[in-house]
């Protein structure tokens, strides 16, 4: 059976050998999609040049900036028209560790439906982040548990599906299609019952490029979280 990694990015030129490298290194036979929003630094070059050098790498390129909930949906539709069996999302910053795909593959072998990694397992995790970092995620974390109820550490996009086991339909009751869709879907897979396992994560300091996240992005979740809340105590119930 094939396994997929999707990958967003966003002008990432400088980070894609080292992702792609360290990716292959760790699961030789996994299959890379990029899905590119409108990168304007060379990062779509970039990847058809890999694509030429290694065909197991393969690409969605996007004429507007979707955003990443756009992206994940669009990638896992990609996914299950080709018919894989697991799908791995990360990110391109160098972030994540593509060690730990293999700790998810072997959570899956335990009858998990879905892997997340969390933040919040491991002291050391985000231990290199800036102060301001570390507040915005901790209050993020800590609104989301409250609001919500969950303690899965849903802003995350370092993820993985087993697809025979969790549908397409799934994954699009969702409606968000920024960051917002991280945290909307993985409130929706619990609320739908899946096994869901979570992996700790120590997560590094982007060297590279810089956050994607605007300020009007943080000020769209605080209301969709709201929104959730409402919906979660007063329709679903």
């Amino acid at each position: 059976m094939k396994n997929l990694i999707v990958i967003p990015t966003l002008n990432e030129v400088n980070n894609l050998n080292f992702i792609t490298n360290r990716i292959f290194k760790t699961l030789a036979t996994i299959h890379i999609l990029f899905i590119d929003d409108n990168s304007d630094d060379g990062t779509r070059k970039k990847i058809k040049f890999l694509r030429k050098k290694n065909k197991k790498i393969f690409f969605i390129f996007r004429n507007k900036r979707l955003g990443i909930g756009s992206a994940h949906k669009e990638g896992i539709k990609w996914a299950y028209k080709k018919k894989y069996k697991i799908c791995f999302f990360m990110d391109c910053d160098r972030t994540h560790n593509p060690i730990i795909l293999k700790k998810m593959l072997i959570l899956f072998k335990k009858n998990y439906q879905i892997i997340g990694t969390s933040r919040f397992l491991n002291k050391k995790s985000i231990k290199d982040w800036s102060f301001y970092r570390k507040l915005l995620t901790q209050i993020r974390y800590a609104l989301v548990k409250f609001f919500l109820g969950t303690n899965l550490d849903s802003s995350g996009g370092f993820r993985a599906f087993d697809l025979k086991k969790v549908k397409l339909s799934n994954f699009l009751i969702s409606r968000n299609n920024s960051y917002f869709y991280l945290i909307e879907s993985m409130f929706y897979f619990e609320k739908m019952g899946f096994k869901i396992a979570e992996v700790p994560v120590v997560l590094n300091k982007r060297v590279y490029g810089s956050s994607k996240m605007r300020t009007k992005d943080i000020f769209d979740a605080l209301i969709s979280l709201v929104i959730l809340f409402i919906k979660k105590n007063f329709i679903y119930k």
